[in-house]
């Protein structure tokens, strides 16, 4: 019984390493840089190891591999490869990879720790691929990644903090007010909620923040442990990285060789090309996101509230909404000067949402107060 779950176990380790073999044969076929065919071809070969591995221990029991077919979801990719170019599938083949190496937990073979490294790095080569454009040119690769950078933790804290205070807070004074309330109410439950508003949103920062941190510093642990038992591997697993952004194979490791001469250098190199992680950065401060957040917060809220500091009755209800539209636009159009999206589609969308936001709590609010 127990040959017989060995046997199972080693065919289907032996079909997951062919599956591989043939959708990196399928890549290479496919590809028209000829730096991404070397990359394929390299990393069909390091499969090809792992195949013979699983095909060696089927035989010592007894059992030679048969004829590889591929299953029909390798048939799919393939397919999808040969119709729709390779960008379609390297995300997928990134989690395959990822999805590999956690198959072999609780396999004991020798063997097994190579395995899952070289499957923790073919995924890593494919999500740096997927996150590249599937092997964009080094000139090209640069033009994309600097159109496309955005600004820190800070940054987006600030304008989540001001757009969620504002909306939050215009809603909670609207819904209030189309209860039909006193103003001193309405301007008590305003700040209550401003408040709550504010920690809410400081707390949920510091903890998203906090957590990627944390995740970042596990993965340079990571890395800083696979660089001491695996240097080789590491090595090329850069390597491949460098000929997929266009650079020649020789000139990559000669680069690679030149990285690896200092340790500081090559950990701070591999978290940077391998997991896109600045190990200075980390993810940015969690203070910083949750401080920005909660100032933000307060002054995006503050102004559906601020005209009940000084006005009552009918006049504070209009002084909130006009304070409320005049902040939804000002928001609208700093997100748009950050996104690139059009100022006056940006600032109007902004006011449109949040108005309706608005008006729905108001019209809640008065359902309630009729029949309650």
């Amino acid at each position: 019984m127990k040959v017989t779950q060995e046997r199972r176990r080693f065919r289907e380790n032996w079909q997951a390493e062919s599956e591989a073999v043939f959708l990196y044969r399928r890549l290479k076929d496919n590809e028209e840089n000829p730096k991404l065919k070397d990359v394929y071809e390299k990393l069909a070969l390091n499969e090809e190891k792992h195949v013979a591995i699983w095909a060696s221990k089927l035989r010592e029991l007894g059992a030679d591999p048969t004829h590889f077919r591929p299953r029909l979801k390798s048939r799919v990719l393939a397919l999808l490869v040969r119709t729709m170019g390779a960008g379609s599938v390297i995300p997928l083949i990134a989690s395959i990879e990822r999805n590999a190496a956690d198959e072999y937990a609780g396999q004991t073979e020798s063997e097994i720790p190579s395995l899952v490294r070289d499957e923790s790095s073919h995924a890593r080569v494919f999500a740096h691929l997927a996150r590249s454009g599937s092997g964009l040119e080094g000139s090209a690769l640069a033009r994309f990644e600097g159109r496309h950078h955005t600004g820190g933790n800070a940054l987006r804290a600030g304008v989540l903090g001001a757009n969620d205070g504002l909306v939050s807070v215009f809603c909670i004074v609207m819904g209030v007010a189309g209860a039909g309330v006193s103003s001193s109410v309405i301007l008590v439950t305003g700040v209550a909620g401003l408040l709550a508003c504010a920690l809410s949103m400081a707390l949920g920062e510091w903890l998203s923040v906090q957590n990627a941190r944390e995740l970042y510093q596990n993965q340079l642990r990571i890395e800083e442990q696979e660089l001491e038992e695996a240097p080789e591997e590491e090595k090329e697993e850069l390597t491949l990285i460098y000929q997929a952004k266009g650079i020649e194979r020789a000139q990559a490791e000669l680069m690679v060789a030149q990285i690896f001469q200092d340790k500081a250098t090559a950990i701070d190199t591999l978290v940077r090309e391998e997991l896109a992680i600045d190990p200075k950065e980390l993810g940015g401060s969690a203070w910083e996101a949750a401080l920005t957040s909660f100032v933000l917060c307060l002054v995006g809220g503050i102004l559906p509230v601020f005209p009940y500091f000084l006005l009552s009755g009918t006049a504070a209800l209009e002084g909130s909404a006009l304070a409320s539209v005049v902040g939804l636009f000002i928001l609208g159009l700093i997100s748009s000067l950050i996104t690139g999206l059009n100022w006056v589609w940006g600032s109007a969308r902004q006011i449109l949402f949040g108005v309706a936001a608005a008006a729905v709590t108001f019209g809640i609010g008065m359902l309630i107060s009729r029949f309650s």
